[in-house]
């Protein structure tokens, strides 16, 4: 089934997340075999909209669509009329006039990218919108598990950390369960929504936590922004409790458990620096992989309208006509 939008995890079949998958790794064959650019996008442009600050997120999108030929306009909203009371509808209507190809959005507010892919007719992606969606960050997060672990069904991972305020989390877990991958949360009481999907075993402690057999430990960056009010003590005591110390990164070590964390990382709050050297750290790995993830969505969204639901299902067919290598 075409798509011409990303907007959520959820409403992914599961052929097309393994499809995304697939080519995510042809990708990166393609690219770390020194071809660094293909005209699979070429003539085509992306908007990037990011209403919030962001690093890792934007530059890997931007690096994907240049590698995909494609051209990348930055919308400057520090600089742009929204500043003067301009409301999201009256950018979007102006950013269609445009004439873009895809709009890349970051917002604070849940829901925003889907109300923005309703008003255009180009392939929007969630980037992130509050603590709502990160889809991309989900596909990279379980791209990177299945390089260790081809086959992830009956792995376990356990996401530590601000799951009330991750949309990291509500992303991450929600495809690593389609895959058959099973997931458990562990923080504070104050951080772990009281109510998780009954597949989702909720752990406050984390000997107890630890004693559930994780194969990968997911470690959440603490997003004192998002919190209106203190849900802990302090950095300091958060990092003592459920942070990844130096003891229990030694323990970690000799069960042969993977780290994880989609960055920024906080060190000495969700975990001490010797994790960065740690030779099961993934956390450079998701970094290189999201270039290749957010190419292969680029590359599968077809922009121009929308495309009516279909109750069965129908298996992807490459959009471009670029031959990715095996």
């Amino acid at each position: 089934m075409a798509r011409k939008d990303l907007l959520d995890i959820a409403s992914l079949h599961r052929e097309e997340i393994e499809f995304l998958l697939d080519q995510s790794t042809s990708f990166k064959k393609l690219f770390t075999r020194s071809v660094k650019k293909i005209p699979a996008l070429e003539g085509k442009s992306v908007l990037m909209l990011f209403y919030e600050a962001s690093t890792r997120t934007h530059s890997s999108f931007e690096v994907a669509a240049k590698r995909l030929s494609a051209e990348v306009t930055n919308f400057n909203v520090d600089h742009s009329s929204i500043t003067k009371g301009e409301s999201v509808r009256e950018t979007i209507e102006t950013l269609q006039a445009m004439r873009t190809d895809y709009i890349v959005v970051r917002h604070s507010h849940s829901g925003l990218p889907g109300m923005i892919a309703r008003q255009t007719t180009a392939a929007v992606i969630n980037a992130g919108d509050g603590a709502h969606e990160h889809p991309t960050q989900a596909l990279l997060d379980a791209f990177t598990i299945k390089e260790k672990f081809p086959d992830p069904r009956g792995k376990k991972v356990l996401i530590i950390g601000d799951i009330l305020h991750s949309r990291v989390a509500r992303s991450t877990s929600t495809l690593l369960q389609k895959l058959g991958v099973e997931v458990a949360y562990l923080g504070p009481g104050s951080l772990v929504p009281k109510y998780v999907p009954a597949s989702i075993p909720r752990f406050t402690d984390y000997e107890v936590a630890m004693a559930w057999g994780p194969d990968v430990v997911y470690l959440l960056r603490v997003q004192m922004e998002r919190q209106d009010v203190q849900f802990f003590p302090s950095v300091r005591e958060y990092h003592r409790v459920y942070g990844i110390t130096n003891t229990r990164l030694a323990e970690i070590s000799d069960r042969g458990i993977y780290i994880m964390h989609p960055g920024p990382v906080n060190r000495g709050v969700e975990l001490c620096d010797a994790v960065m050297d740690y030779e099961r750290s993934l956390i450079t790995n998701q970094v290189e992989n999201g270039i290749s993830v957010r190419m292969a969505v680029l590359d599968w969204l077809t922009p121009g309208g929308d495309f009516p639901k279909q109750e069965s299902y129908v298996a992807p067919q490459r959009a471009s006509s670029t031959v990715i290598m095996p």
